[in-house]
C-alpha cells in the first residue's frame, strides 16, 4: 500500500536555506491554493531556482525594485510577476531576509480540485496539461498579482500553503538549463524536475524576440 502524502505544512525554516537546496527539495511537495470556489492542490513536479545578485537570470540581479521587493523579504512568501502582458508566474521566496532568492514553480500534477482548474484552463487537452508550464500553473490555481507577498507559512486558511507531501528520492531528480533564460544565466543547470513525469513542461532555449520592421 502506498502511504498517503504527509499534510504537515512546511515551516519557514524549510525556505530559509540557499535556493539551490530548496528548489529540488520542493519536488513532490503539495501546493494548496485556497480560492472562493474551493481549494486546488498541486503536486510539484518541476521548478527553477533563481539566485538573486549571483544570477543574471534573476529579477533581483540588479537590486531591489517595486516589482521584486518581496524577494528581499522573509522566506516562505509568494512572489508573483506578470509577463508578456498576458501571464502570471508564481515563485516561493528562499534564503535570509535581504538576500533575494526564489523558486519558480514551473509545473505540477493537480491532485485535488481539478474541476476548478479545468474551468480556468479550458484549452488543456487533458489533466496532465492543466499545470504544465508556469503560466498554466498560475492560471489553474487562480494566481495573480493580488497574491504577491502572501505568506505561504502563515496560519491555517492562508490563500497559499505548502505541505510536506512525498519528497522525491534523489535518483528521480533531474536537472538542466532553465527554460528561456538568455546570456550567462542560461548556462546554469538550475531547472529541476521529476524524471519521466508526464506533467513536466518541455525545455525550450532562449529565443530572441524578433523586432518588427
Amino acid at each position: 500500500m502506498i502511504a498517503a502524502p504527509d499534510r504537515t505544512p512546511l515551516t519557514r525554516d524549510f525556505f530559509d536555506r540557499p535556493v539551490l537546496d530548496v528548489a529540488p527539495d520542493l519536488l513532490g511537495r503539495l501546493l494548496v491554493r485556497t480560492t472562493p470556489a474551493g481549494p486546488v492542490e498541486l503536486r510539484l513536479t518541476e521548478v527553477e531556482a533563481y539566485d538573486g545578485a549571483n544570477d543574471p537570470g534573476s529579477h533581483a540581479y540588479r537590486g531591489r525594485t517595486a516589482r521584486n521587493g518581496v524577494m528581499f523579504g522573509p522566506p516562505g512568501h509568494v512572489y508573483v510577476y506578470f509577463t508578456y502582458g498576458m501571464w502570471h508566474c508564481m515563485n516561493l521566496v528562499c534564503g535570509p531576509v535581504g538576500r533575494a532568492g526564489g523558486v519558480l514553480l514551473r509545473a505540477g500534477e493537480v491532485t485535488a480540485g481539478a474541476d476548478g482548474a479545468r474551468r480556468r484552463r479550458l484549452s488543456a487537452r487533458n489533466d496532465r496539461e492543466l499545470a504544465k508550464g508556469p503560466a498554466r500553473l498560475a492560471t489553474a490555481l487562480d494566481v495573480d498579482r493580488s497574491l504577491d507577498g502572501t505568506d505561504a507559512c502563515g496560519p491555517a486558511g492562508s490563500p497559499v500553503t505548502v505541505l510536506s507531501g512525498t519528497p522525491v528520492v534523489p535518483d528521480q531528480v533531474r536537472s538542466g538549463p532553465r527554460t528561456g533564460v538568455s546570456g550567462d544565466g542560461g548556462v546554469h543547470p538550475w531547472r529541476f524536475w521529476i524524471a519521466n513525469d508526464p506533467t513536466v513542461s518541455p525545455y525550450r532555449p532562449h529565443a530572441p524576440r524578433r523586432r518588427s520592421t
